[in-house]
């Protein structure tokens, strides 16, 4: 099961807090974890909830501040960091992980900011999507490949691919209000990139906005710990850059318009008023012949989603292929459990949309 790949890191018994009027400070220090970590029960319980109420899965995992480590068949084990506020304590994340309360008089602008500061320090489900995908693809081709396995090279494959990943940090530009999710842990900063980089892309790039905490050193730690001391197959260029979606008069986005062929969205719909904005960024960035990964759950419900592909299509895309997948059970054989997209399903409701997402490949419309 895609969440069994995600587990809480050993805490460490000495005492790590950090000030809650400062991001945490990356530790880069490689020391031997085996005597200053040690197992919580409680988060070992966590692990096994999905297992135990399907309907229920996470949509999101962690803490901020919290190291997990991810699980990956190909690569071995991550550790990756979740981003913090600067101020953000843990009443605030359980606050953030239901939406924040409309304040009289809070203008769009502070509401938007509220929005980006409460996303960011989560991983989502859509981001493993995502990370299995491109790791399914990197196993070798064999003469006994099923069409499934054939099927996610199609889709999935980043070698020697340049890859932008688009709010890697979850700092989005969404707000949610009375969104009852799950209270479990979730991972953390930009785990599609790390993935694609050790898949063989030729580069990759983590963006988020510029707001995003995830940028004053979460995916720089993710980034040294699991890239640097890693040999891969080739040399992957890798860089971490601020990026305000629909923005393109910068150095960044003036320099690399239409350079990258695959570009990553997981989980980036939730406000319809940047949906345009999300349109632009892709478009601009998109290479000749590239392709659009469009990933979501259905946390704010399906509605906002279509709304999105309304929208990109509008804006000079089409879509290539386009499916929702069940994130808990998979079929007898062990491969995923698929069924047509949908933009609307009767008498669907938060308690059975949460396991399943959409998944989406767009290209620009010939």
């Amino acid at each position: 099961m895609l969440h069994s790949r995600l587990r809480p890191a050993p805490l460490r018994k000495a005492s790590t807090a950090t000030p809650t009027d400062a991001a945490p400070a990356p530790d880069f220090h490689d020391a031997d974890r085996s005597s200053d970590f040690e197992e919580s029960a409680e988060d070992l319980f966590g692990a096994f909830l999905p297992h135990l109420f399907p309907d229920d899965a996470p949509s999101f995992y962690g803490d901020p501040g919290q190291y997990l480590l991810y699980s990956s068949p190909h690569y071995g084990e991550l550790e990756i960091m979740i981003p913090s506020y600067p101020g953000q304590d843990k009443k605030k994340s359980e606050e953030g992980a239901i939406g924040p309360e409309k304040k009289e008089g809070a203008t769009q602008t502070n509401q938007a900011e509220d929005g980006r500061q409460l996303f960011a320090h989560f991983l989502w489900s859509a981001g493993m999507v995502v990370a299995e995908g491109v790791e399914n693809a990197s196993c070798p081709a064999t003469e006994n490949d099923s069409d499934a396995q054939k099927e996610a090279r199609e889709i999935w494959s980043v070698d020697g691919e340049t890859v932008m990943e688009l709010g890697a940090g979850k700092s989005i530009e969404s707000i949610r209000y009375n969104i009852q999710l799950t209270d479990i842990y979730h991972p953390g900063a930009a785990l599609p990139s790390l993935i694609c980089a050790l898949a063989n892309a030729s580069l990759v790039v983590a963006t988020d906005h510029p707001s995003s905490p995830a940028l004053t050193g979460a995916i720089e730690f993710n980034v040294k710990q699991n890239l640097l001391k890693r040999q891969t197959s080739q040399q992957t260029a890798v860089a971490i850059q601020p990026h305000e979606w629909g923005t393109v008069t910068d150095s960044f986005s003036q320099s690399h318009k239409g350079t990258f062929t695959r570009i990553i969205a997981a989980d980036c719909y939730w406000m319809r008023s940047q949906h345009k904005n999300l349109a632009r960024t892709m478009e601009w960035f998109l290479a000749p012949g590239g392709r659009v990964w469009c990933v979501s759950g259905f946390h704010t419900g399906r509605a906002i989603v279509a709304d999105f592909f309304k929208t990109a299509l509008e804006n000079g895309f089409e879509v290539e292929r386009i499916f929702e997948r069940d994130l808990v059970s998979r079929d007898k054989e062990g491969g995923e459990i698929r069924r047509e997209w949908a933009p609307f399903r009767e008498g669907e409701g938060p308690g059975n949309r949460q396991r399943w997402c959409v998944i989406a490949v767009l290209k620009r419309r010939e």
